[in-house]
């Protein structure tokens, strides 16, 4: 009985959203939501591009949730996406909490996945998984920042795991895929060849890319303070790979290599989503 009533308390949510180009400029014109997750009315302060705020009311995760998020950008249409605050997961009863984005760019169209960060709490079973698919001509930013445990409040991550899958494909054919299991406490949180003993880590992602590009992203860091970067080129994709001890100093790295790669990938200027100034 008291396993029924657990299973009662999970949340499974979910959300389409589909994205074109109408006259002069690009709207939601597919919504389709099961479940706590919706959108805000979209924002455009830099005219065409559609800005939307990804929302969780909840504001957290537990053991047997699942957030699904399903995106679809039209021929040229394009679309941000971005979350008002961190995820977060918390500390479960043996059950997995999932999270889930697939998400899809014709020809021609673009799409920034630009999230605030993850924190996983000490004690979490999570999983987060990320399917991006291009067609010919589409091009795609993104960023993903995880935090282990909560270190300004004293807790690490001595016990939980964090299961993560990330795969882009152009036209089916694989430019990236890649597998993470977290385990709370374990060897490879601490050794040099792992996370080294940083609790953020974070991976940024931008295809269509180019050695100036590669080199924009490379001046775009300096001055860094008790934290690891990597930039390299793998084909057409830019990826920047990230450790640290805090997620906001994190997404601000991450900040400057998207302010300086945006105009040679996008022909567009950075303009940052101003829920993240508040």
């Amino acid at each position: 009985m008291l396993d029924a009533l657990s299973k009662n308390r999970s949340w499974h949510a979910r959300i389409e959203l589909g994205f074109v180009q109408r006259l002069e400029r690009t709207v939601p014109a597919y919504r389709k939501f099961f479940g706590p997750l919706s959108i805000q009315k979209p924002f455009y302060p830099e005219g065409s591009p559609c800005h939307v705020y990804l929302l969780h009311p909840p504001g957290g995760v537990v053991g047997g949730d699942h957030l699904e998020v399903i995106a679809e950008v039209d021929k040229g249409a394009h679309a941000l996406i971005t979350t008002p605050a961190s995820g977060k997961f918390y500390r479960c009863d043996g059950r997995t909490s999932r999270q889930s984005q697939h998400l899809r760019v014709a020809s021609g169209g673009m799409l920034e996945w630009l999230p605030q960060d993850t924190i996983l709490f000490d004690g979490c079973n999570t999983v987060l998984d990320s399917r991006i698919e291009l067609e010919p001509g589409a091009k795609f930013i993104g960023w993903e920042m995880v935090c282990l445990g909560r270190p300004a409040s004293g807790e690490g991550f001595d016990y939980g795991r964090c299961r993560q899958r990330f795969e882009l494909y152009r036209e089916g054919k694989p430019l990236l895929i890649e597998r993470a299991s977290l385990n709370g406490g374990s060897i490879l949180l601490n050794a040099k060849w792992g996370l080294a003993g940083y609790s953020v880590s974070g991976t940024l992602i931008a295809t269509n890319a180019d050695q100036n590009c590669l080199e924009a992203a490379r001046n775009a860091i300096a001055n860094l303070d008790d934290e690891l970067i990597g930039i390299t080129l793998l084909g057409e994709v830019l990826l920047c790979r990230y450790l640290g001890r805090e997620g906001a100093i994190a997404r601000e790295r991450f900040l400057q290599i998207w302010q300086v790669i945006r105009p040679l990938l996008l022909e567009r200027e950075a303009c940052p989503p101003r829920i993240w100034r508040t």
